[in-house]
């Protein structure tokens, strides 16, 4: 049975997943690389930017984990990239060039219509006017028997845990303090939501936790 999940988000010390002022040039948000530190050294990112080596440890297996099964992706559009209102043209195409990573269908949350988007490797864009409730019927239609991942931000994965979507979660829990930014559970009662721990494996960089109902 398909599940509906969350993977890969790094939380500081304090509960934020994403650093203040996302922009061009912090696509994170200021300090928010800070947490995905742990991500960056692994060989599924060193691949990703066409490097070899990386490290095999802990943080590459729950990495390369987060990728399997996974026949579409749900995403906001602040994670898309950094423009905002109607869409001036259709040259922005995210910040990955011209293959990103995802591979599948890959549903956007957007308040403003736009044709979709096909890039190479198989990731087509698609741009969702309707809310996140229309998102996931697309997105479970098109992965079929496989998983949907929820990518991101913060806010996107809020609804999802609001509604009651989400199925399982991998966090990683980086020892950073950040102060601001975007905090994941602020308000949001996990326990009541149906939320339990099922595993937690530390490395030497951050510790990973799955929750699932």
């Amino acid at each position: 049975m398909s599940k509906v999940k969350v993977a890969s988000i790094g939380v500081s010390i304090d509960g934020y997943a994403a650093g203040p002022d996302q922009s061009m040039d912090h696509p994170l948000g200021v300090r928010g690389p800070e947490l995905m530190g742990w991500f960056f050294p692994t060989k599924i990112f060193q691949a990703m930017q066409g490097n070899g080596g990386g490290s095999v440890g802990v943080d590459n297996q729950f990495a390369e984990r987060s990728f399997q099964n996974i026949g579409a992706w749900i995403m906001g559009r602040n994670m898309f990239g950094p423009v905002r209102g109607p869409w001036p043209d259709e040259s922005w195409k995210g910040w990955w060039g011209p293959n990103p990573p995802y591979h599948v269908p890959t549903f956007v949350l957007t308040q403003h219509s736009r044709p979709p988007l096909e890039m190479e490797g198989g990731t087509k864009f698609v741009f969702v006017t309707d809310g996140i409730q229309s998102a996931l019927e697309q997105a479970k239609k098109a992965a079929g028997n496989k998983d949907v991942r929820i990518g991101g931000g913060v806010s996107t994965i809020r609804q999802f845990l609001e509604a009651g979507l989400v199925d399982e979660m991998h966090l990683v829990l980086m020892p950073v303090l950040l102060g601001k930014g975007e905090n994941l559970f602020a308000g949001l009662d996990l326990s009541a939501l149906g939320f339990k721990c099922v595993e937690r494996v530390a490395s030497d960089q951050a510790t990973h936790v799955v929750l699932k109902k």
